[in-house]
């Protein structure tokens, strides 16, 4: 099995939990004589079978993503630096949106609002940004389909 197919498992089987624990909370009490739409004892029981399913594709994912390397980084060093360029990313662009908000003023005598920033080399800067995490995202996708699983 591929990298990639694990992982799209992964985010099945974490789906099928999150059900599993809406089902068992909508059956957790039943009014006096009444039974429940569904047996608990076996929704618990396919809960436990799925997280046992999922703690062996999650070491399995993770013994290959610190076992695949691209360029002398690990699949695991990738993602870290995806995920921080990702954040790094979402701050910037919120703080270029305030920097970049044109104030309004109907008197004379109101308060100036300037920003503190070059908000245009600040773009520039998160362009490229920008562009470097979309080529990063594209090497793990190559890496995900082409790299075979770790059991």
């Amino acid at each position: 099995m591929k990298l990639a197919e694990a992982l799209v498992i992964r985010t099945d089987l974490q789906n099928k939990i999150s059900e599993l624990e809406t089902r068992l909370e909508n059956n957790a009490t039943v009014q006096e004589g009444e039974t429940t739409a569904e047996d608990p004892n076996e929704l618990l029981a396919q809960l436990s079978r799925a997280l046992e399913e999922l703690e062996r594709l999650m070491a399995s994912i993770n013994l290959t993503n610190a076992a695949v390397r691209a360029n002398g980084a690990t699949m695991t060093e990738l993602l870290a630096k995806r995920d921080c360029l990702k954040r790094h990313l979402g701050i910037m662009r919120n703080f270029l949106d305030n920097a970049s908000i044109r104030p309004h003023r109907t008197r004379a005598n109101e308060i100036v609002v300037k920003s503190t920033v070059p908000v245009a080399d600040i773009q520039k800067t998160v362009d490229k940004q920008s562009a470097a995490l979309r080529k990063l995202e594209l090497k793990i996708q190559a890496l995900n389909w082409s790299s075979d699983l770790l059991e």
